[in-house]
């Protein structure tokens, strides 16, 4: 697949490049894909998936039919290169990649080290993946590697960070795959009724009714990943539960994979009813973002104090993520990074803290 940069044609002029930003071409290599349909899907509509390349490693892509010319340092040619196959060997297999797809593999690339000495040869160990009867969930991030290497092994896993870095979906990713394999009885969801001052018996409806606005995320999420009528027909069997916290009390969760999303929004003592209902044979994972409290000034939200009192506890997991995990448009990672670093700031100042 690849040729000497010595054999290989000029870069293709239909591609227009700003020679004063081009890197140093210390490398060249020329890779050429067989299947011109694969090869069209994997450049994407217009060369996005290019131009994403170009932006991220810093080199320059050219395309030419079903070749590929990679223009920079050797390390980033390499890189690119690694990024290239392993997405053209995903679509070959029948997989549709996504810009988000293809940031991810640069992203896995990234975490996974320098490439000076990367072999095709000698496969690199790839993110974790949870394997679903609908598609294959595969991390796109270091942290999201981290996250679903805790879900598989922890009974309870936290995951923490700003929104957009794919904590919740790998979480009802994780609890869909322990139900299609029969590992759980069930599914049971649950989040903070109160939002924004918002409590479930102002709101209209039955409880489900009450609930849904409140849990579209996950709801969302079940789709994305499950068969529709599977999703459909669990719930009215109760096999995927609508639980709203306050109604956990005195219950005792055997057999499930539950869920608690938002939980920055509980409360002290909803956390530790919360914790405390975990069952034989059952997972546990709490989502949530420190930096999205909607509780009153001055109450301790329970998700900051359990991830304080519970860190180093045998059997609980904290996963982390930051501003740089974000998997959604660009413009979100750097809002985000943003904010952290006015928070920081403030906090250095005395700011009030929660």
């Amino acid at each position: 697949m690849q040729k000497n940069a010595s054999d290989s044609p000029p870069l293709a002029p239909g591609r227009k490049i700003n020679r004063d930003l081009q890197p140093s071409s210390d490398a060249r290599i020329e890779l050429t894909f067989d299947d011109n349909r694969a090869a069209s899907a994997l450049v994407g509509q217009y060369g996005q998936n290019l131009a994403l390349l170009e932006r991220r490693l810093n080199v320059v892509a050219d395309q030419r039919g079903n070749h590929v010319i990679l223009a920079g340092s050797h390390e980033a040619c390499e890189a690119a290169r690694h990024v290239l196959e392993q997405l053209y060997a995903r679509i070959e297999k029948g997989d549709d990649i996504a810009q988000g797809d293809v940031d991810g593999a640069i992203r896995a690339v990234i975490a996974q080290g320098s490439l000076f000495d990367y072999d095709a040869k000698t496969p690199r160990a790839a993110f974790e993946e949870i394997n679903l009867r609908k598609r294959t969930v595969r991390a796109r991030t270091a942290a999201q590697d981290g996250y679903i290497r805790a879900l598989k092994r922890h009974n309870l896993t936290f995951g923490i960070g700003p929104a957009g870095t794919g904590k919740t979906w790998l979480a009802v990713a994780m609890a869909a795959q322990l139900f299609e394999r029969k590992e759980v009885d069930r599914i049971i969801l649950s989040r903070p009724a109160v939002e924004a001052g918002e409590r479930l018996g102002f709101l209209p409806g039955d409880m489900r009714e009450k609930v849904d606005p409140f849990l579209r995320p996950i709801y969302d999420a079940l789709y994305d990943l499950m068969d529709a009528r599977i999703v459909e027909r669990a719930l009215q069997s109760g096999e995927i539960e609508i639980a709203p916290l306050a109604f956990m009390r005195g219950r005792t969760l055997t057999n499930a994979a539950i869920i608690l999303d938002e939980a920055q929004n509980t409360t002290s003592m909803q956390m530790k009813m919360f914790l405390t209902r975990l069952g034989e044979n059952s997972r546990m994972i709490v989502t949530g973002d420190p930096s999205q409290i909607d509780l009153p000034n001055g109450q301790t939200s329970g998700l900051v104090e359990a991830t304080r009192l519970l860190a180093g506890v045998e059997g609980i997991a904290q996963v982390t993520f930051a501003a740089e995990d974000v998997i959604r448009h660009e413009l979100v990672q750097r809002i985000v990074a943003a904010y952290d670093a006015a928070a920081k700031t403030a906090g250095n100042a005395g700011g009030p803290q929660r």
